[in-house]
């Protein structure tokens, strides 16, 4: 099969567009032949050399939208030639390719509504979203939510769900990005550039941050008391959260269930798929070049040779 290879810790020149390995589809797995497949944030940091150490060369990417093309024993609800969307398993990447095998249960059977490369846009945006909101947060109808860095794609998602949800909903973006997440739901943009949202925001009772950083250790301000605030970033070094907030990172799990969710939320009309930009899997480089710079609007996806996405 055809992948990009990570050839080594570096950047985006490390990722080489070459053959790999076909995998095999082990009890209870199936193999994905994959049309599309998103491209995240971590993924330029897996790169960068800021998680565990890697075995190169090393296939990136976690979520995907294609077809199977192979069951492994055991597997009963799944058949070749169902198209099918997913993420893979905790401490599993190999997405940046033409085909993957994975665990049939954290797989789901792809939107109809959906092309492959929205399916695979919308796979870890949305269960992360649903983990953060609707599991850990307990977001509920006329709460007040931040939501930090609303044009990215797990938070554009979360805008959606918050809104949904019957949420007022504040999110910060630049002024390019202030039209686009209105369109989300957003009922307050606040332009990070020219804007210190700690003035303007205040007794929220959540805030979700997808930044980290300066941003999150900020963010504890708006917060009343008892407020919570759900990050996915890493916080700020040395940082000491207020005592009285609840901190909070969601165990973003792969399952089917969350899939399925997010499929119940777009037959609903209450979500819909992000802008996306697409690249051929072979330049997935570039790809990276893009969405290193963290001002995307939407989600990147890879496009791969095997199938309209």
């Amino acid at each position: 099969m055809k992948a990009a290879l990570l050839m080594g810790h570096g950047g985006p020149e490390a990722l080489r567009y070459g053959e790999a390995p076909d995998p095999v589809a082990g009890p209870g797995e199936v193999v994905v032949d994959i049309f599309a497949a998103s491209v995240n944030a971590a993924d330029y940091k897996v790169r960068l050399g800021g998680y565990s150490k890697l075995t190169f060369p090393y296939i990136l990417g976690r979520d995907f939208s294609g077809v199977v093309s192979q069951v492994g024993e055991g597997v009963t609800d799944l058949r070749v030639g169902d198209a099918v969307f997913g993420v893979a398993d905790q401490g599993q990447e190999g997405a940046y390719a033409e085909k993957i095998a994975v665990k049939a249960a954290i797989v789901a059977k792809k939107p109809e509504a959906l092309s492959h490369a929205a399916a695979a846009a919308m796979g870890l945006s949305s269960l992360t979203a649903l983990w953060a909101l609707e599991d850990t947060a307990k977001l509920k109808r006329g709460e007040t939510i931040l939501i930090q860095g609303g044009a990215g794609g797990v938070a554009g998602f979360a805008i959606q769900l918050a809104k949904h949800i019957g949420a007022t909903v504040i999110t910060t973006a630049s002024a390019s990005n202030a039209d686009y997440v209105r369109g989300l739901g957003a009922d307050q943009v606040i332009d990070y550039n020219t804007q210190d949202f700690t003035k303007i925001v205040h007794d929220c009772d959540v805030v979700f941050d997808t930044v980290g950083g300066d941003v999150q250790a900020r963010s504890y301000d708006v917060l009343k008391p008892g407020g919570r605030l759900v990050f996915i970033a890493p916080p700020k070094p040395g940082f000491e959260p207020r005592k009285d907030v609840q901190t909070l990172r969601p165990a973003v799990t792969r399952d089917r269930a969350h899939l399925e969710r997010m499929k119940v939320l777009l037959e609903a009309g209450a979500v819909w798929p992000p802008n996306l930009i697409c690249y051929p899997l072979r330049d997935a480089a570039e790809a990276h070049r893009v969405i290193e710079s963290r001002h995307l609007q939407g989600k990147l996806v890879l496009l791969t040779d095997l199938g309209v996405a």
